[in-house]
């Protein structure tokens, strides 16, 4: 049996990821596809690697993601949460650059609602003089 080392949830948008760590050689999986696969724009997958970059741990744990809601740029946004809260519980020493790099922060930017009698968020119906 595969023992998870660090588990941890990242929220972003509308995006819910939920982050595995087990002790491996550094393979990330998001939804049974590689990351590269699964994130095809270069950026977004660099974006979900970056909490690894940042505590020196790019080769040592193998994580595995299940993200759903939202859309890619949120769920990789999620994913980055979860697995820096997922690090913190593996090792405390982490904590200090996750925190100074602002991973550990929930981005709270969410999409704006529609209000009732208008046709959008901020869209107003044409003023009319007479």
């Amino acid at each position: 049996m595969i023992k998870n080392i660090g588990i941890g949830t990242g929220r972003r948008k509308t995006a819910v990821a939920r982050v595995y760590i087990r002790d491996g050689a550094g393979k990330i999986v998001v939804n049974g596809k590689g990351v590269d696969d699964y994130f095809k724009m270069p950026l977004l997958s660099r974006i979900v690697r970056q909490p690894l970059l940042v505590t020196a741990n790019e080769n040592k744990f193998d994580i595995i993601i299940n993200v759903m809601g939202g859309g890619l740029n949120g769920q990789a946004g999620a994913c980055l949460h979860g697995i820096s809260r997922a690090l913190t519980q593996v090792d405390q020493t982490n904590y200090t650059p996750l925190k100074a790099h602002g991973f550990l922060t929930r981005d709270s930017r969410m999409v704006e609602r529609k209000k009732y009698g208008q046709r959008g968020a901020r869209r107003r119906f044409q003023f009319s003089k007479r």
